[in-house]
């Protein structure tokens, strides 16, 4: 099991029995285990099964968000849901997008209602927010965008909207949370990602290399979530509300790169294109991959180009006030928790 930290918080004296979708996953995994440490029953609901689930003595159902009679048998029972699973991406159909993130969140929260889950807690993401411009300090009030860079925002704002919309039917209380890019040990998706495309010669720095981002350790994404669960009572300021979730200190986007690299034995990154030909090339590049049908995801869109330029980081304090978070793990022992994986890989 993970080194997990701070998990004899406050919390009421009944235990929970939580359904965690994609509890295999990433982020989804560290939440099972938190709630394991803390004593509470724990049903993971995942595509595939896990090995290391079924070790921790987790009751394990596997499915498609888009059944509902799987998300029937997944709520069947539980009194919370941590909503997790989703696709992520720059790149594919809205259908995919659409089917998994909106209408498998929709089917989950009527399948939760009719099972009187009691807390709702969504796992959204600051993009729902991101209109490709600068994001400097932003709270809550940041509306959505009126034009969408890709479908993965898309689709989960849609899905955030529908879960808060939820809150207070049928007696449930719902609330989101908007981790922003989640990093640390057993990611499988971010970090190798960019060791991957550095490798290869395939990394470049977009814009001038200035820009600001929030981040968020792993372990401390989890931790927020039965926080905000615990302080889910009727009236609570955190029912039918949506939350950014960082680590609380922005950092250079390229010097944090750098650092990632750095871990690995990897040099720096020292090529680099301006933001206008990244976002040029980002719309040939869609374009192409569109019309000739191309596999895999293009090398550059407009949404990663904006997102890799521009500086986004977020005001957390109602997180703080709301139900208690902060950043246990440091920038500083988050690194050196992930270079010590690299080690034991």
């Amino acid at each position: 099991m993970a080194n997990l930290h701070a998990i004899d918080g406050e919390r009421g004296a009944t235990s929970l029995f939580a359904l965690v979708t994609g509890g295999s996953g990433f982020l989804g995994r560290y939440i099972v285990e938190q709630l394991v440490v803390r004593g509470d029953r724990v049903r993971s609901f995942s595509r595939r099964n896990s090995v290391d689930l079924d070790q921790l003595g987790v009751e394990t159902v596997q499915g498609d968000l888009r059944d509902k009679r799987a998300t029937d048998l997944a709520c069947a029972g539980v009194d919370t849901v941590f909503h997790v699973a989703g696709v992520a991406g720059i790149w594919g159909t809205w259908n995919h997008y659409f089917g998994i993130n909106t209408q498998g969140t929709q089917h989950l929260v009527a399948s939760a209602q009719r099972a009187g889950v009691r807390r709702f807690i969504y796992t959204s993401s600051p993009s729902v927010t991101f209109d490709g411009s600068d994001q400097i300090d932003v709270d809550e009030t940041a509306p959505y965008p009126v034009h969408w860079l890709c479908h993965y925002p898309h689709s989960k704002a849609l899905a955030e909207q529908h879960v808060l919309c939820a809150n207070g039917r049928n007696g449930m209380l719902t609330c989101a949370l908007r981790p922003h890019l989640i990093w640390g040990r057993r990611d499988g998706h971010l970090v190798p990602r960019l060791m991957d495309r550095a490798r290869r010669g395939r990394l470049r720095r977009i814009g001038d290399g200035t820009n600001l981002i929030d981040t968020i350790y792993v372990e401390n994404a989890a931790t927020a979530h039965w926080q905000a669960c615990d302080a889910m009572v009727p009236g609570a300021a955190v029912c039918g509300r949506a939350y950014f979730l960082s680590q609380g200190e922005p950092v250079g986007c390229w010097q944090w790169i750098d650092d990632l690299l750095a871990l690995a034995g990897l040099p720096p990154v020292s090529k680099s294109v301006s933001r206008q030909s990244a976002w040029r090339l980002g719309q040939l590049m869609e374009a192409t991959y569109g019309l000739l049908r191309l596999p895999g995801e293009p090398p550059m869109t407009r949404f990663l180009a904006a997102q890799l330029s521009s500086s986004h980081y977020f005001n957390i304090s109602a997180a703080r006030r709301d139900f208690g978070y902060q950043a246990v793990i440091s920038n500083v022992e988050g690194m050196r928790r992930l270079a010590e994986s690299f080690d034991e890989a």
